[in-house]
């Protein structure tokens, strides 16, 4: 905006500002910014994508977060109740729990850990514990939150058979679980997108020979095949090795049908008048499919990834719960969840089997929040 001033001041232009909802700043936008001025108003996909990114922090970071580290045990508190973590102290605000002392039943004669309210254990920020070693390079000590005085007990949710602590383990787990959807969705794209496109684009004998490749793949019941796959992983790998190995298999079974839902948007779409204006402009098949065509239905594509990470996180899950992927001493949310199949755990430690299962579900949930508000967004149709 410009503005004259009357005693013959050269005129200065002053920048004019715009809310977000004023229509001229809606046109001047960027496509990736209205995508995130749509997604923001989804309440349900903002709160999925606070949880998600929390989740990633807490395991990125495990060695810090956790009370306890990964070899941390002590099998004087085997399968332990969660303690109980008071905020008031005799008046004054401060951190504690009780420890735990033996109690035998008269009737059985079991011995059962029952309450200690006679004595506290200070709990405090940032205290000193079990050295570890953060990305493997970051000595260190210093944990967020624990005992202030090393060596006392504290298990908010509860212990194991060994004694450790489930919530260390927990977050320690989340590394795999979470990290194996992102990684494997990722192999999965590339595939689908490649292939997929391949094959709808040019058709004929590319078509079919990738489609009986994508029927052959399907038609194979999934839990023999898991089967077969497993059981080729030499059971001397290390835990990095099978955490790669699984991470592929599971890529290389979840690429048909993103491949198959490709396909069909490009037999679509490839002769209509934008792709045909292209190809006459002299563009390739490359520029035609990747610049042109795929964008098309990116809203598309966004969900079916966002849908699929879960996917991979349940597949993971299920494999290591079958015995069938990673495996102790590897830690990971299917892992955990092997306790399941120890009757003792389901009746007297129930916090072995609902601390990962409440985990899984809610990454799976705040997955699918984010999903459906990325897809919403980005939808060229909606306002």
């Amino acid at each position: 905006m410009t503005v004259t001033i009357p005693d013959g001041t050269p005129p200065r232009t002053e920048p004019v500002t715009m809310s977000a909802t004023d229509p001229r700043r809606r046109d001047q936008a960027s496509q990736w910014r209205l995508v995130w001025w749509r997604f923001r108003k989804h309440k349900l996909a903002m709160a999925g994508a606070i949880v998600l990114a929390t989740v990633y922090l807490l395991a990125i970071f495990a060695d810090f977060v956790a009370p306890s580290t990964l070899d941390q045990y002590d099998t004087r508190y085997t399968y332990a109740a969660p303690q109980t973590v008071h905020v008031y102290d005799d008046g004054d605000w401060g951190f504690y729990t009780h420890p735990y002392t033996m109690q035998r039943d008269p009737d059985t004669f079991e011995e059962k850990f029952a309450v200690d309210e006679s004595t506290k254990i200070a709990l405090g920020f940032f205290v000193h514990g079990k050295p570890y070693e953060m990305f493997g390079f970051i000595a260190s000590d210093i944990h967020l939150f624990g005992p202030v005085h090393a060596g006392d007990p504290f298990y908010p949710l509860g212990a194991n058979a060994q004694g450790q602590d489930v919530l260390s383990r927990v977050l320690h787990g989340a590394r795999i679980s979470m990290s194996i959807g992102l990684i494997g969705v990722l192999l999965s794209l590339l595939l689908g997108l490649l292939l997929g496109g391949i094959s709808g684009y040019y058709g004929g004998a590319v078509d079919t020979v990738i489609q009986r490749v994508i029927e052959f793949l399907t038609s194979i019941p999934t839990i023999p095949l898991w089967m077969g796959l497993a059981a080729a992983v030499p059971p001397t790998w290390s835990s990095v090795q099978t955490y790669l190995a699984i991470t592929v298999i599971l890529s290389l079974l979840a690429w048909t049908d993103l491949a198959r839902q490709v396909r069909g948007r490009f037999l679509a779409m490839r002769h209509e008048d934008f792709v045909t204006a292209s190809i006459l402009d002299g563009a390739g098949p490359m520029r035609v499919m990747w610049r042109h065509m795929l964008p098309s239905f990116t809203s598309h594509i966004i969900a079916s990834v966002t849908l699929a990470v879960p996917a991979m996180i349940l597949a993971e899950t299920t494999l290591s719960f079958l015995g069938l992927g990673l495996q102790y001493p590897a830690v990971s949310w299917g892992v955990l969840l092997q306790e399941a199949q120890n009757l003792r755990a389901i009746t007297t430690a129930p916090w072995l089997v609902l601390a990962p299962g409440i985990a899984v579900v809610v990454a799976v949930l705040s997955f699918n929040f984010v999903g459906d508000g990325l897809r919403d967004a980005a939808d060229p149709y909606r306002q």
